[in-house]
């Protein structure tokens, strides 16, 4: 195949002259000059390598979206949002799984800035690492210094454009609601330790126990994947240790969905002898039986608004941060305990 340089020589020009002719450059070039580039294009059969443009378009036409897991509901609505936004702004959208591990979040980090992307999203829960932090706070500092853009959605212990979930709120929510209902035995289906979201949304519920002049003890919480499978395990082990629970609490709705399953199977009536509530409101939670209630979260409007924020044009006074609100969803799998 056919070089930038070959069409150089055979037009007689730098490679630099060529360059800035095939990606349609603002800088001036004579008519007669560029006639005599596009004539070598021509007759060699150059493709320009679509590598190489993006790097020398001053216009840079994707952005990149960082995600824990793109198959998880919480993110597959995110992006959406995010997705929808960048449409509408004529870019190409890259998406990449980190699985929720903190260096492979870091190289798609220096990835994604050399190929030049327009803007940075990040979504999903932060670390409880502060040198991880620290390391990820340097890297976007250097892609921002060259004139990318970055806004990150559940993080907030980074500086910059964001959009922060009403965790801690929405955790205060689903332990309120429970209380209020006469619950006083309530057992927590928890995320990883490690990420922030848990532990806000921890801190919510344990807010609301306050309030209700109860505590949750460390027998009352159990730590699991964010996931189906977690949530499952993560019951079966709060009902061994705590036989007299009459509610359950998860963190999100996948683990919700997991521990709905292993009542199930063990013959527990949900919402008779058990009340369950979850988390974020994703689209399958009014298909399950009973309907989950939630805590919700705007997913795909938090996307639209993330991209919104990575894109938006013009010189910045400072960082713009927006809350998404937490609302409480009261559906079936909720009500009084069997004392009541």
């Amino acid at each position: 195949m056919a070089t930038l340089a070959d069409v150089a020589r055979r037009a007689g020009v730098s490679t630099a002259t060529v360059s800035r002719i095939i990606n349609n450059s603002p800088k001036p070039v004579a008519e007669a000059l560029r006639e005599r580039v596009l004539a070598a294009v021509a007759e060699l059969q150059f493709v320009p390598n679509a590598n190489a443009q993006q790097l020398a378009r001053a216009d840079r036409s994707a952005v990149g979206v960082i995600v824990h897991d793109v198959s998880d509901p919480y993110f597959a609505e995110i992006t959406r949002g995010l997705q929808r936004v960048a449409t509408d702004h004529g870019r190409l959208v890259i998406i990449c799984n980190s699985y929720r591990d903190p260096e492979r979040e870091l190289a798609y980090v220096d990835l994604l800035h050399a190929h030049q992307t327009a803007a940075i999203v990040l979504a999903g829960s932060g670390y409880h690492d502060a040198p991880i932090t620290a390391r990820l706070d340097a890297k976007l500092r250097i892609y921002e210094s060259t004139g990318g853009r970055v806004a990150v959605i559940g993080r907030h212990e980074h500086a910059g454009d964001a959009v922060v979930p009403e965790n801690e709120p929405g955790g205060y929510l689903a332990g309120d609601a429970l209380y209020r209902l006469g619950h006083t035995a309530i057992g927590v289906i928890a995320g990883p330790r490690h990420l922030t979201t848990t532990t806000d949304r921890l801190a919510g519920l344990r807010r609301a126990a306050k309030e209700h002049g109860h505590r949750l003890t460390a027998r009352q919480i159990a730590y699991a994947d964010f996931d189906r499978n977690g949530g499952g395990a993560a019951a079966a082990a709060l009902l061994a240790a705590n036989p007299g629970l009459t509610a359950l609490a998860a963190l999100n709705d996948s683990m919700a969905i997991g521990a709905l399953a292993c009542l199930r199977e063990r013959g527990i009536d949900v919402p008779g002898r058990m009340s369950l509530i979850g988390f974020d409101d994703m689209p399958i939670s009014v298909d399950v039986t009973p309907p989950l209630s939630t805590v919700r979260l705007p997913l795909e409007e938090i996307g639209v608004r993330a991209m919104s924020l990575a894109l938006r044009e013009g010189e910045r006074d400072g960082p713009l941060v927006e809350h998404a609100t937490a609302r409480l969803v009261l559906r079936g799998s909720t009500a009084a305990p069997p004392s009541a």
